[in-house]
């Protein structure tokens, strides 16, 4: 197993980025020769002589171009040949690389992992599957992001995929799928609601309905489905909102409390931390490719690590295929 992480990606590159690496091998989730940076090597390569006293053991992968946030995702994956994002890539299609990590530009991640390497049998697009801590435990959130152009049968993959994830990642032994909506009635909802919601209807998927936006956190299904534009805004809410309430709790309770708010604020802020997950699992294509935030640190760097070791370990595209084959009569 051996990891490609884009080096160039993110806001804080490549300092971070390499930090990350360094700090995922500390930790024990990998191993330095189970990493390989890709970016500018003669960047890349002396940073790691700064942070580690010497190589450390990791490789490096020539890749010098970057692709901006700014930049039209296809556009500049055929204008930059030698991406970071795009070197990562190639890295996996040749079999060299079995995961993907990155913090860069999510649109030119999607884009070339969608056109370079294969999509699992009977997955039109790709979906962006977050996990975080509800009420009752794992939720998964899928797509938020990938794909702002759905189909109902996209949505129903996600479903079938977002349930993989959850059960054999995750642990959940029966996750309940939702369907995220303005209404928990079953007409409520755009045509794509609707029509997605009798393909849910028809299968034997252990669909509990739709599901407003106050119920995401709450507990009442394992995984959540909805449309990329839809998912990415209700994330980035969420963790916006995190953010606010732990400053203002731990503001409140400082001034009553100090000595609880010393022990309860980082335990409270730690479950709600962005870094300790890492970043999104982009389900429905052959290798794993985890995309983490642009302004990711080197803890969110190593926890995407960290997940990227583990979703290869537990072969979660094996178990996808094996599910979309179980409902291939219901999608079609």
């Amino acid at each position: 197993m051996r990891i490609a992480i884009d080096a160039m990606g993110g806001d804080k590159a490549p300092l971070e980025i390499v930090r990350g690496a360094l700090l995922s091998i500390e930790k024990g989730s990998v191993s330095a020769s189970s990493l390989v940076l890709v970016g500018d090597a003669e960047k890349v390569e002396r940073i790691v002589r700064q942070e580690a006293g010497g190589s450390a053991g990791i490789a490096v992968h020539h890749a010098p171009e970057v692709i901006e946030m700014s930049e039209h995702p296809v556009e500049a994956l055929r204008r930059k040949r030698r991406s970071s994002i795009g070197g990562c890539v190639e890295l996996v299609k040749k079999g060299e690389a079995a995961g993907i990590v990155t913090a860069g530009h999510t649109g030119a991640a999607v884009a070339a992992a969608t056109l370079r390497l294969k999509m699992l049998e009977g997955i039109r697009r790709p979906g962006l599957a977050v996990a975080f801590e509800g009420a009752r435990g794992s939720t998964v959130l899928i797509d938020v992001g990938a794909n702002l152009s759905c189909r109902p049968l996209d949505l129903f993959h996600y479903g079938i995929m977002g349930t993989c994830y959850a059960r054999d990642v995750l642990g959940v032994e029966r996750p309940r799928v939702a369907l995220l909506s303005i209404g928990s009635e079953d007409e409520k909802g755009t045509e794509l609601v609707r029509k997605t919601h009798e393909r849910f209807r028809a299968s034997n998927l252990e669909f509990v309905g739709n599901i407003e936006g106050q119920d995401v956190l709450s507990g009442m299904a394992e995984v959540i489905v909805c449309e990329g534009f839809v998912g990415n805004v209700v994330l980035k809410t969420a963790e916006g909102a995190a953010e606010f309430l732990i400053g203002l709790f731990a503001k409140e309770l400082a001034s009553r409390a100090p000595e609880a708010a010393r022990e309860v604020v980082p335990a409270v802020a730690k479950r709600l931390d962005y870094t300790e997950r890492g970043g999104a699992l982009l389900l429905g294509i052959e290798g794993i490719v985890v995309i983490g935030h642009g302004r990711s640190d080197g803890k969110a760097i190593a926890s995407a690590i960290r997940e990227a070791a583990r979703f290869v370990e537990a072969d979660v595209n094996r178990h996808i295929v094996g599910g979309l084959e179980a409902h291939k009569g219901a999608a079609a």
